[in-house]
């Protein structure tokens, strides 16, 4: 099986890298980390052992030609690159499985392939790159595999036994929408407000209008520091409990009690950077589209009050230094 990451930053180099671990063919796409890759390979430092692979490495499309399989890693931000990058990889036997966060990326592929080539894994694990083909991995590692706008098929159950022989969690969802709905409850408030917070709790309950990263005063907040201030718990149980209503306004049974499943979960990761607080350190662009507007544009659309998101949304936007 010939298998393409696309988007090969901590979650797609540690996908990838376990599948290397087994034998498929697996090629990175690589850009700024190609010529450490090629001569030194990923480093995968675990909770459940080290390890070391050396992946077949591109820098182009191209260089890879048409897969049995493409894993799409890009942060959401880069998904206007999708005509591009994918369709040197993608023929009529290829299976397009974006394992990226929030509502869209579906849809998105869908304007370039047909909708029964696509597919969505949703990947709940706790990564870092902490330099270049090197990733460190926390905890989890859980993935939940699911086909766009149909039922699983005998192709996903393939791809999720592939994903167990390489020692990966993986469980199928017969509801791929309502599955996305699911991981949003922990994605919202733990990235939001893990950025929301370094301009103050303040400032996150009752925005400014012009408020800008020359205004923060404190570091992202990691999960630790979220659920150890009894304000930040609550806003972040509040934020899941919105999410929560919304989905169900949709049409998605997910019952209230996700909520304390997901802050339980979330106190075993220690000092945890959720992905867009790393993005925000670095100066790059937020997720704001696929992980926050959509979701709010969508719990607007069905009638559901969301206040505590649609301030989250409003903070974010003044804090994106995308701008």
């Amino acid at each position: 099986m010939k298998v393409a990451v696309v988007g090969c930053g901590a979650l797609g180099s540690f996908y990838g890298a376990r599948l290397c671990r087994i034998g498929p063919d697996v090629h990175f796409l690589l850009r700024s980390d190609y010529d450490v890759v090629r001569q030194k390979g990923v480093t995968i430092r675990s909770i459940d052992g080290d390890f070391h692979v050396q992946p077949c490495c591109a820098r182009t499309p191209d260089g890879i030609g048409a897969c049995d399989v493409v894993l799409i890693g890009l942060k959401t931000t880069a998904n206007d690159q999708f005509p591009k990058l994918l369709p040197p990889l993608v023929d009529s036997h290829t299976a397009v499985v974006t394992l990226q966060n929030g509502l869209g990326n579906e849809e998105e592929l869908a304007r370039l392939f047909p909708p029964e080539q696509i597919l969505g894994g949703l990947c709940f694990v706790c990564l870092n790159r902490v330099e270049p083909g090197v990733i460190h991995h926390t905890a989890h590692g859980k993935v939940v595999l699911g086909e766009y706008q149909r039922p699983p098929q005998p192709r996903t159950r393939e791809l999720a036994a592939l994903f167990r022989r390489a020692g990966i969690a993986c469980d199928l969802t017969g509801d791929l929408a309502a599955t996305h709905w699911e991981k949003l409850v922990w994605n919202i408030p733990f990235n939001g407000c893990g950025v929301a917070g370094t301009a103050g709790y303040e400032a996150f309950t009752n925005p400014p209008r012009h408020l800008s990263r020359v205004t923060c005063h404190s570091a992202v907040l990691t999960t630790d520091i979220l659920l150890g201030d009894p304000r930040w718990e609550k806003l972040v149980r509040e934020l899941m409990l919105e999410v929560i209503a919304a989905a169900n306004a949709l049409g998605f049974e997910i019952p209230q009690s996700l909520a304390e499943e997901n802050i339980n979960r979330t106190r075993i990761m220690g000092a945890y950077k959720a992905s867009t607080l790393i993005d925000f350190e670095r100066g790059q662009s937020l997720e704001l589209e696929s992980m926050f507007l959509e979701p709010l544009r969508q719990a607007q659309t069905a009638g559901v009050p969301v206040p505590r998101l649609l301030w989250l949304c409003e903070v974010l936007h003044q804090l994106d230094p995308a701008g």
